[in-house]
């Protein structure tokens, strides 16, 4: 059986974090910047491909699945067949990659809530925090965390960004492949078309933290440490494991000028359409780190729908993965 702190001795075991001494470093721009027809050939080169081999049930890692025993030949004919099909898409302009980012002022107020500066409006992110209870020395982590809380001394404001990222156009040459019955194809330009979008997010990441909002000027990182999460700084999206609450989408979609700007229609279940689409919170601070949410308890629970002011139900319906 495992044991569970109540929510506010969780909220007590936060992460320790010396706010005092900490200087957020500033983006160079508040607001958000949009990105049309974003280079495909500059995207290739952040492509992860271990998930891309995976959707085809071969399992190993990049590049090593190319020489493997077992699937070595398959993954190499797939390899080669995928970027014979890369070539295409890039010259031919099959698809397009449209992506925004943003970032604004943003600072820790009562409990897990992180208050967001709008223009003259605050937007009020609510985060969960972590319940079960850890080894000795463990905090149990809210990325409420992560952004300096209002009682310290707020002359240089912290920050939060978002981002959001998609892949257009996909459709004309799904439907040609289906008229074609070729059903390989059609199932190969889905992968690629989820890998440059998670590429996308990967690249906007790297130039965020370079360059945007210049926390990390020096980084130099190859594409396999990329992969491997070994940078400073985090991307959780709105209904995974960090934030496992779906309907912190609409804040996160307002921030970046909705379905207009971002060119991605959020459906009634939450899910993204164009289905290749990725989005998430950039936080800066050094120890800000993923994690899950994991199960949370009837009191955090109770606090969560008084934060959120939506009824009791609809949170229940939402959040059923993590309730006990």
């Amino acid at each position: 059986v495992k044991d569970y702190l109540t929510f506010g001795d969780a909220q007590a075991n936060r992460v320790k974090i010396d706010w005092a001494n900490y200087k957020p470093v500033t983006p160079q721009f508040i607001g958000r910047k949009v990105f049309e027809d974003y280079d495909l050939a500059e995207l290739r080169s952040y492509i992860d491909w271990k998930p891309f081999f995976i959707s085809w049930e071969l399992h190993g890692n990049f590049p090593d699945i190319l020489t493997d025993k077992k699937v070595g030949e398959e993954a190499t004919k797939l390899y080669k067949d995928a970027n014979a099909l890369l070539d295409k898409i890039i010259n031919e302009k099959w698809l397009s990659a449209q992506g925004v980012i943003g970032f604004w002022e943003a600072k820790g107020t009562a409990g897990d809530t992180v208050e967001v500066k709008n223009g003259d409006k605050n937007i009020n992110l609510q985060f969960l925090r972590q319940q079960i209870k850890k080894a000795a020395g463990q905090p149990n982590l809210s990325l409420a965390d992560f952004i300096r809380p209002a009682e310290f001394d707020q002359s240089t404001p912290d920050h939060i960004g978002s981002f959001s990222v998609t892949i257009k156009g996909i459709e004309t040459h799904i439907k040609r492949f289906e008229q074609e019955l070729d059903d390989y194809n059609k199932i190969m330009l889905q992968a690629l078309a989820d890998r440059f979008a998670e590429a996308f997010a990967e690249c906007l990441h790297e130039r965020t933290r370079k360059e945007f909002w210049g926390y990390v000027k020096d980084e130099t990182l190859s594409n396999d440490q990329l992969i491997k999460e070994e940078y400073v700084g985090i991307r959780p999206a709105p209904g995974y494991p960090a934030c496992p609450d779906h309907t912190e989408k609409y804040k996160l979609f307002e921030l970046l000028g909705g379905e207009e700007v971002t060119g991605i229609h959020l459906t009634e279940s939450l899910a993204m359409y164009p289905a290749s689409s990725v989005c998430g919170w950039y936080f800066s601070h050094p120890q800000s780190q993923y994690f899950g949410v994991g199960k949370i308890q009837e009191d955090q629970f109770t606090d969560y729908v008084k934060r959120k002011e939506m009824p009791t139900e609809d949170l229940q319906r939402w959040l059923r993965p993590i309730l006990e």
